[in-house]
């Protein structure tokens, strides 16, 4: 029989890469995005569904899980894909955008994880798998709201395996590095307010080094092998390291004490 996953955020970038890939690999593919009328490629595969989700959204949660299990009988994996990063010094951002920032990250996570927690539970079986980066694990200069967010996903998943395993359910952690998607296109939300003019040298070094980082960025399609095999390598295992970028900095900051890696950033973005 074949597996099912469900995905959110799968218009673009990692959501999609994966999605094609579970597809390529024999599953049944629930491809979730807010505007899924605009989809041209993956409603043309076989054996996925293109549904719209937005995790701000309850109603359509609630309708994309309950149309998925109708057509595919059962979901075994859910990939909390969907999410962005809001980047810039804290007093430029309304505290709507704060709000978004957080919803969009956090509260849609577990809104959609609520959502499938009855049926894995009625399985006693599934598999949660929540896109953190490596900036759950770090913090790099004018990141308060999105490494907030990341460090959330990190405790939430750390802490939910403990509740899952009781009927058998998994929960899965996804660590990447920079990887080179739209991520920095519509996937960020820079703000900056030039009248705070303490911070303009510190943000032009800052985007000046980020733009060398990503450079270095993995493709979607490294980091959808590790989702896959996060999803299917049977272990109890929490945490996956995605691109060998955050292999790099992770394993350094395991080595750190703060000071010492508070340093290396300092270096690292010439600040």
């Amino acid at each position: 029989m074949r597996r099912t996953i469900l995905i959110t955020g799968a218009s673009s970038g990692l959501g999609k890469e994966t999605a094609k890939l579970f597809q390529q690999k024999g599953w049944n593919v629930i491809a979730t995005m807010r505007k899924p009328e605009s989809e041209t490629e993956l409603n043309l595969l076989e054996n996925v569904m293109v549904a719209r989700l937005d995790v701000l959204d309850l109603n359509s949660i609630e309708t994309a899980v309950n149309k998925g299990i109708e057509t595919f009988g059962k979901i075994d994996v859910l990939l909390n894909n969907a999410g962005y990063g809001a980047y810039g010094p804290l007093e430029s951002f309304s505290r709507e955008k704060i709000i978004r920032q957080f919803d969009t990250n956090v509260i849609g996570l577990l809104d959609v994880t609520k959502a499938l927690l009855p049926h894995f539970r009625g399985n006693r079986s599934g598999t949660i798998i929540n896109i953190s980066s490596i900036g759950g694990k770090m913090a790099f200069p004018l990141g308060a709201l999105y490494h907030g967010t990341k460090f959330a996903v990190e405790g939430i998943s750390e802490s939910l395996k403990y509740e899952v395993s009781e009927f058998g359910g998994k929960v899965k952690i996804i660590e990447p590095g920079a990887i080179t998607t739209d991520f920095t296109g519509r996937s960020l939300d820079f703000s900056n307010n030039e009248s705070y003019t303490e911070y303009q040298p510190f943000i032009e070094k800052i985007m000046s080094a980020m733009q060398f980082l990503f450079q270095h960025a993995s493709s979607a399609s490294v980091v959808a092998n590790v989702i896959y095999q996060a999803a299917t390598d049977d272990t109890a295992q929490l945490r996956y390291i995605a691109g060998e970028d955050a292999e790099f900095m992770i394993g350094n900051l395991k080595q750190s004490d703060d000071e010492t890696f508070e340093a290396g950033i300092k270096a690292q973005f010439g600040i």
